[in-house]
């Protein structure tokens, strides 16, 4: 099982090619089996960094996470209270990020690896990360 941080998402479903080889290759294997999770912190992010003009979709943002949401083998997973509980209580030394501590603790709770190019995550020892 994987989970997408909000730029893999965002570059796998508009520009498959920023993602590297071997976060491609996981995508499609876990896309196999229905294992692709994007956290609902991310959809937040998205609009966000669009309403902030620090994104730009090829259509607007809402209808875009509509379209991702229709992808079958892609499940969005919201943040609820065992989700926020974990956010505040991860191993140290992380960083302060809402968001980035949102996925983090989602993906420990998945048992899922995530897919990311940032490096304070892949620097992170307590989860798994693909890139």
């Amino acid at each position: 099982m994987i989970l997408l941080d909000t730029h893999a998402w965002i570059w796998w479903v508009s520009n498959p090619e920023e993602l590297s080889e071997a976060a491609r290759s996981r995508i499609d294997d876990a896309a196999e089996h229905s294992d692709v999770l994007v956290s609902c912190i991310s959809t937040w992010e998205v609009m966000l960094l669009v309403a902030k003009s620090r994104l730009e979709l090829s259509m607007d943002a809402k209808g875009w996470i509509a379209e991702s949401e229709r992808i079958p083998f892609v499940r969005f997973v919201p943040v609820d209270n065992q989700v926020a509980v974990k956010s505040v209580s991860l191993p140290m030394p992380f960083h302060s990020d809402p968001a980035d501590r949102i996925i983090v603790a989602t993906a420990m709770i998945a048992d899922a690896a995530v897919v990311t190019k940032d490096e304070k995550l892949l620097n992170y020892a307590h989860v798994e990360t693909i890139w």
